[in-house]
C-alpha cells in the first residue's frame, strides 16, 4: 500500500471526526461466554449471539503418567488455538499438520485429528465458509508409510493463518489478522515464517510493510504447496483476546494496545512525533514563534452516514483555529475509518460521532476503549433528533425515535441487528449543530494545551 496513504495518521495534535457503521458486542468484553460476531463494517453487517453456556469441548487424551497440556485449545468461542513443538510436518494441498511429539500430548484417544480453520471467527459461518480447514493428526512411526518426507526443512517456527472471512475490509483486517498476527508473533523478533491460506497477492501487497516487520521470510502461499514443509514448531491459527483490542494481562510479554500503535507506526515510518503536539496559549507566544496548529482530520463518507453539512463544520473548525484536512474514500482514510486510529501518536484525539439507534455502547466498546488502550484521548458527540436525517423520513412520534430497540423486535439477534443496521446505518446521514458541536472542538484544543 502507498504509503502516503497512512501519513494523515502521523499528524501532530491529530483529530479524528467521524461516522461509521458498527456492530453490537456486550458491555463487557471480558467475557467471552457472549460472543458477537459480524461482518464487514461497511456492508453486510451481521450479528451473532452466543448465549452463556460456554462450555469447553472435552478434550479425550491419552493417559501418559503426567498432566499434558493439549496440543490444540479448542475451549475458546472465537477461535481455536494450536501450538505444536516437535517434528512437524505440512502438506499444504491436503491441508494437513502431522506431528510427532517425544510426550505425544494431547492425541485424542483413536488418534482422532483435530479439525481447524484458521480464522479467528470460528461461530460466524459466514465468515468461516471460504476458510480453508486444516487436519491435525499425530503419527508414531517415522517408517510409517503413510508419514510423508520433509521437502523442505526450516530452522524457524511457522505460524499458518487463513486471510479469507472478513479481511478484505480495513476493520477486520486489522481486528481479525494484524493484532492477533502481532500477539502471535512478534515475539519471535521476525524470526518465524508465514503460511497462509486462501491468499489473496493484492492483499498481501496492499500490506507488505506490517508482513515484513513481523517476518524476515517470505510468505508461503500453502494452499498451493505439494511439497512437505517440516519445523520444529507450527503454530495453527492466530492469538485473539477481543476485537480489535489486546488484554495485556493475557498477552506474551504483556504486550498491549499501545505495543501494537507503536509498531504499526514504525512500520509505515510514522515514527517522527512519537506523541500529540501540546499547544500553547496564544498569547504566551512570542513574536519570533510561529505557532503550530493542531490538525483536525475530517472523516468524510460520501454514501450512508455521510455529514450534510461537511463545509460548515470545515468553516467553524477553522475559525477556531484548526488546520483542517477531509479525508475522501480513496485516500486512505475511508470506510471504517476509526480503525485508522493505530496510526494516530500517543495523546491524540479521538472524537466520535454517535449518531441515533442507541448505538452509544457499541461505539464506546468498540472503538472508544481501544482508543484509550492506545493512550488517546476519547471524546464523543452525541447526535439530537434534529441532527438525523431520519426526520426527513419518519414523524417524530415514530418508534424510530422513541425506542430503536423495538424497530428490531427481535433484540440484539442476526435478524434483529439487520433490521436496526436498515434503517439507522444504512439510511441515516448528519446535519452537525456547529453550534453545539463548537464546545466539543474546544474541548479537544484544552486537552492539548494539558
Amino acid at each position: 500500500m502507498n504509503k502516503k496513504r497512512f501519513r494523515y495518521g502521523a499528524f501532530v495534535g491529530c483529530l479524528i471526526i467521524l461516522l461509521t457503521s458498527f456492530t453490537v458486542y456486550k458491555s463487557s468484553f471480558s467475557y467471552f461466554s457472549v460472543v458477537n460476531l459480524r461482518s464487514s463494517i461497511d456492508t453486510g453487517l451481521r450479528l451473532l449471539i452466543v448465549r452463556d453456556k460456554c462450555a469447553e469441548a472435552p478434550l479425550m487424551v491419552e493417559d501418559i503418567g503426567m498432566k499434558q497440556e493439549p496440543v490444540c485449545d479448542v475451549s475458546n468461542p472465537m477461535t481455536d488455538f494450536c501450538d505444536i513443538n516437535g517434528d512437524v510436518r505440512i502438506h499444504g494441498k491436503t491441508s494437513t499438520v502431522l506431528f510427532n511429539t517425544s510426550s505425544q500430548n494431547g492425541i485424542y484417544a483413536g488418534n482422532e485429528p483435530w479439525k481447524v480453520k484458521p480464522y479467528p471467527r470460528k461461530i460466524d459461518t459466514n465468515a468461516m465458509k471460504n476458510v480453508s480447514q486444516f487436519s491435525i493428526k499425530s503419527f508414531i512411526n517415522n517408517t510409517d508409510e503413510e508419514v510423508p518426507q520433509c521437502n523442505f526443512s526450516h530452522n524457524v517456527p511457522a505460524i499458518i493463518f487463513s486471510t479469507a472471512g472478513y479481511s478484505w475490509n480495513h476493520f477486520h483486517a486489522y481486528a481479525d489478522i494484524f493484532i492477533p498476527l502481532f500477539l502471535t508473533s512478534h515475539m519471535f523478533n521476525k524470526e518465524v515464517q508465514f503460511l497462509i491460506a486462501n491468499s489473496n497477492r493484492y492483499w498481501i501487497f496492499k500490506y507488505e510493510e506490517i508482513f515484513r516487520h513481523l517476518s524476515r521470510y517470505p510468505i508461503i502461499d500453502i494452499d498451493k504447496e505439494d511439497n512437505v514443509h517440516c519445523h520444529k514448531r507450527v503454530i495453527v491459527r492466530l492469538k485473539v483476546h477481543r476485537d480489535f483490542d489486546i488484554d495485556p494481562t493475557k498477552s506474551p510479554k504483556g504486550y498491549s494496545m499501545t505495543d501494537f500503535s507503536k509498531f504499526i507506526r514504525s512500520a509505515y515510518s510514522l515514527n517522527s512525533k512519537s506523541s500529540a503536539m501540546k499547544i500553547r496559549d496564544n498569547l504566551t507566544v512570542s513574536r519570533n514563534q510561529q505557532q503550530q496548529q493542531p490538525r483536525l482530520l475530517l472523516v468524510s463518507r460520501k454514501k450512508t452516514r455521510k455529514f450534510i453539512n461537511e463545509d460548515e463544520i470545515v468553516t467553524m473548525a477553522k475559525s477556531l483555529g484548526y488546520e483542517v484536512i477531509v479525508a475522501e474514500p480513496g485516500s486512505g482514510v475511508h470506510g471504517a475509518g476509526s480503525t485508522n486510529i493505530v496510526f494516530l501518536p500517543i495523546n491524540a484525539i479521538l472524537i466520535q460521532i454517535v449518531p441515533l439507534g442507541g448505538l452509544e455502547m457499541v461505539c464506546r466498546n468498540y472503538f472508544g476503549e481501544p482508543a484509550k488502550d492506545m493512550k488517546l484521548r476519547y471524546l464523543e458527540y452525541k447526535i439530537r433528533v434534529k441532527e438525523s436525517s431520519l426526520i426527513e423520513q419518519y414523524p417524530l412520534d415514530h418508534v424510530v425515535f422513541k425506542d430503536p430497540l423495538s424497530v428490531s423486535k427481535l433484540g440484539w439477534s442476526p435478524q434483529g441487528w439487520s433490521a436496526l443496521r436498515a434503517v439507522y446505518l444504512d439510511k441515516q446521514d448528519v446535519h452537525i449543530d456547529v453550534h453545539r458541536f463548537r464546545p466539543t472542538l474546544l474541548k479537544a484544543l484544552q486537552l492539548l494545551r494539558n
